[in-house]
């Protein structure tokens, strides 16, 4: 079957790492992917990561996903996707959602390239609402 929503579908493979309790989580690349993992690297989400451009047709990314050392819950609690291609979700950089009052992130598609709400609202730039972390 052909994936019709590949953003969907590596929302759910870290989803489905983190519950098996996996420490790594590789994924088939693109660049909007790669855009995404930086975020969730440079806001804290997970661990490191690593694009082999070796592997499969257009490359694999290997995620190294982040654990809370105490507790070993998943440092991601809620992963979810708000733009779908049914379903095509736009915003104004005015009316950028706050996830989780802040303290989550939302991931934009700007003509800026990929941003987080926070960076989206601060150089007022809108796009595309492709997911939300926290």
């Amino acid at each position: 079957m052909a994936n019709t929503d590949p953003i969907a579908d590596y929302l759910t493979r870290i989803r489905n790492a983190q519950q098996a309790g996996h420490r790594i989580v590789e994924i088939p690349a693109s660049k909007m992917k790669k855009g995404i993992t930086e975020i969730l690297y440079d806001q804290g989400y997970i661990l490191k990561y690593m694009f082999d451009d070796n592997e499969g047709p257009q490359g694999v990314i290997k995620i190294a996903l982040k654990y809370n050392p105490g507790t070993k819950d998943p440092v991601i609690k809620k992963l979810g996707r708000i733009s779908k291609p049914g379903l095509r979700k736009y915003s104004s950089s005015q009316d950028l959602p706050r996830i989780i009052n802040g303290y989550g992130i939302g991931i934009v598609s700007t003509s800026h390239g990929l941003m987080t709400n926070k960076q989206a609202m601060r150089e007022k730039v809108g796009g595309e609402l492709i997911c939300f972390v926290y």
